[in-house]
């Protein structure tokens, strides 16, 4: 069974990462921020353990979700400045 404490830690975590995420996001961080700060809010009130370990599950399927959209910005930066010049 999981602790309070880790759970706490866990979704403080995932957070922080998701933040720090939503620098770069295409919309702007002033446009991402309220809307993950809201998402969390919305189930400051779990108390369930297993509900929250479902939050964070879905938190961290958003955050691997926002790593792709990063990915595949690159590679479409990286295509456009050098994919060119090779074909």
């Amino acid at each position: 069974m999981t602790s309070t404490n880790a759970l706490r830690y866990e979704v403080r975590q995932i957070y922080k990462n998701l933040l720090y995420l939503g620098r770069e996001y295409p919309l702007g961080y002033d446009y991402f921020r309220p809307r993950c700060h809201n998402a969390f809010m919305s189930n400051a009130g779990l108390t369930d353990p297993e509900k929250i370990k479902e939050g964070i599950k879905r938190a961290e399927y958003v955050k691997k979700e926002i790593e792709a959209l990063y990915y595949v910005k690159k590679y479409r930066a990286m295509n456009q400045a050098y994919g060119a010049a090779t074909q």
